[in-house]
């Protein structure tokens, strides 16, 4: 397959063409001949014009590239060798959402040919790949697994809007069926990372590594987050607790904040949904996923109980929130637990008006019910620097209370304001 894949005698496909899929692509169009397959017609006709819908990358990424965008299943079946990059989300439950991993192996059943490969990079508990995904495969094709084709597993690691750490740059996981896939996938995959691969001993391995890795992540997170509850108790900042505990050279260096977007605030979901299948409740990673969870609706009641003490009006007060976005420097909306500092300052009578330079409020008001205001007012009462966006650091204190007043609360999630603010009302996580 890596051989024929050279030689440009076949072609490598790529389902879904998200913050994950796309970056893949392209990445492989630099080197082969690749079909961009995605469901969306609309995000497909942009990314033909050098688009990116996901507003990650410039027109110039599409320079040089064999690539061709497509809906169209029958442009698909030209492809030999599959690679899935679709979202697994949860569900209003905190389950499991395969509804888009199972279509896309449906589509590639559409297109599945004896000796095709299909390497799925989707987060997912360990044994789904085999469980859930190549029935699907097999059901409809009718062909045998293994037998009549490959499947691999290797777990995506892009992480949006981070320019360093790129696809080229990280060791990618590999996994493969048997020894001559995990081999040819391994080769495939080595075409575009420069960082090399390391071989997991099978699909269920990898599928485990990439949910620890976001687990661990989301744990660590949730352990400062209780710690900064308990500082605010002690009125102490956490972050200057943790820059003095951070000379030490083997602490580890996490901070407390909102735990959103689409892998760190949902991956634990997947494990700890597979534990309980098999009888175990994960005591810890629940924990984590509580306490994390919690956050937005601990900022919005401490920021209230703020302006009560400071005999304000809460019925009558306005809060300026300063972004949206699951993260810094990203228009990524999926799963911003920002929603959940917003709702609950609706829920106290609070008027909110929400700004984000990168988000869009077309897509904020389908998914949460709430638009951006185009500008900010002024008199606010507290002000939530929620989104360390770049566009926010640069603001100083004369700037806010431009925006409020004397006597408003300046709300810093991520401490970025730390020593900047003398004159007005100061709280951080």
């Amino acid at each position: 397959m890596y051989n024929e894949l050279i030689k440009k005698e076949k072609k490598l496909a790529v389902i879904g063409l998200g913050y994950v899929g796309l970056p893949i692509a392209l990445e492989f169009a630099k080197k082969i001949s690749v079909i961009g397959f995605d469901i969306n017609a609309q995000r497909v006709e942009m990314m033909r014009n050098k688009i990116d819908p996901s507003g990650e990358l410039e027109s110039s990424a599409f320079d040089n590239c064999d690539i061709q965008f497509t809906d169209s299943l029958d442009v698909l079946r030209e492809a030999n060798f599959f690679i899935v990059a679709v979202p697994t989300p949860i569900d209003d439950h905190n389950l499991p959402d395969l509804k888009p991993l199972l279509g896309a192996s449906k589509s590639i059943a559409a297109a599945l040919k004896k000796g095709d490969y299909v390497v799925y990079e989707s987060t997912v508990y360990p044994g789904c790949t085999e469980d859930d995904c190549i029935p699907v495969l097999e059901d409809i094709t009718g062909l045998k697994y293994i037998t009549d084709f490959k499947v691999g597993y290797s777990p995506e690691r892009i992480n949006p809007g981070d320019k360093e750490h790129t696809l080229a740059k990280i060791t990618k996981v590999v996994s493969g069926c048997d020894e001559e896939s995990a081999e040819e996938i391994a080769k495939v995959y080595e075409i575009v990372v420069e960082a090399g691969v390391h071989k997991a001993s099978s699909i269920k391995v990898a599928e485990a590594a990439k949910i620890i890795e976001n687990t661990q992540r989301d744990v660590n997170i949730a352990l400062m987050n209780e710690l900064s509850i308990i500082f605010n108790k002690m009125g102490i900042n956490t972050y200057e607790v943790l820059e003095a505990a951070g000379t030490k050279w083997n602490f580890l260096k996490f901070m407390p904040g909102l735990v959103g977007g689409h892998c760190i605030g949902v991956d634990p979901y997947y494990l700890t949904y597979k534990a309980q299948e098999l009888g175990y409740h994960a005591q810890i990673i629940n924990s984590g996923r509580y306490v994390n969870d919690s956050m937005g609706f601990y900022v919005a009641k401490q920021t209230v109980k703020k302006l009560i003490a400071l005999g304000v009006d809460i019925n009558k007060s306005r809060v300026l929130v300063m972004g949206a976005t699951f993260k810094e420097d990203v228009e990524d909306i999926r799963n911003s637990k920002v929603v959940d500092v917003i709702n609950e300052f609706k829920s106290y009578g609070v008027t909110v008006d929400v700004i984000d330079p990168r988000a869009s409020s077309e897509e904020l008001k389908h998914e949460y019910g709430f638009e951006l205001v185009a500008t900010p007012r002024t008199g606010y009462d507290a002000i939530v620097v929620a989104v360390n966006h770049k566009e926010y650091k640069n603001y100083t204190e004369a700037d806010f209370k431009k925006l409020g007043s004397d006597k408003s609360i300046i709300v810093d999630l991520k401490g970025i304001l730390r020593g900047k603010i003398k004159d007005l009302n100061y709280w951080s996580l």
